[in-house]
């Protein structure tokens, strides 16, 4: 029931995209391509809203792997929304750079701020502690997908089926 829901405008980061099609060596693989599986379920069935970029879909042209590169297109197609990338958002992502982001990084982020997101979802690690520690420079909040559906099922923002 939709009621049931908090609704959030969500952005997926092309690490999120790509780990639905990682092979499930590990757990943690395993446990993010569940989440992020179910996120996107919800997106589709009209509970949230799915705001991607050209960022990402440039990135994603750059996929070595073609299955995975074609795959990933499909999906980018069902995405509620698509942020261009102007001049404010390389501006902006070249401030999100001075603070350490990686270019392509703080052009995803500058893009979801654009996108005017309440969430940007990713697994890269190393994405999530720089965020961290500059959460008061961001207007958006990051995550992992996994931890984030799990917290958002533990405060009751969601029902667990």
């Amino acid at each position: 029931m939709q009621s049931d829901v908090q609704f959030w405008k969500i952005y997926l980061d092309t690490c999120c995209l790509s780990r639905l099609f990682d092979p499930p060596t590990q757990e943690r693989i395993i446990q993010e391509a569940e989440a992020i599986d179910r996120i996107l379920t919800y997106c589709f069935s009209g509970h949230w809203y799915w705001i991607s970029s050209k960022a990402v879909a440039d990135e994603v042209a750059q996929t070595p792997d073609v299955e995975k590169r074609a795959q990933i297109k499909i999906l980018l197609d069902l995405a509620h929304q698509l942020v261009s990338v102007g001049t404010s958002e390389i501006s902006r992502g070249l401030e999100l750079e001075s603070l350490g982001f990686k270019e392509q990084d703080a052009l995803h982020l500058a893009c979801a701020e654009s996108g005017e997101v309440d969430l940007f979802l990713t697994t890269d690690d190393g994405l999530l502690r720089r965020a961290q520690r500059y959460h008061a420079q961001l207007y958006i909040r990051v995550e992992n997908p996994e931890i984030w559906l799990q917290e958002a099922v533990e405060s009751g923002h969601l029902k667990d089926e």
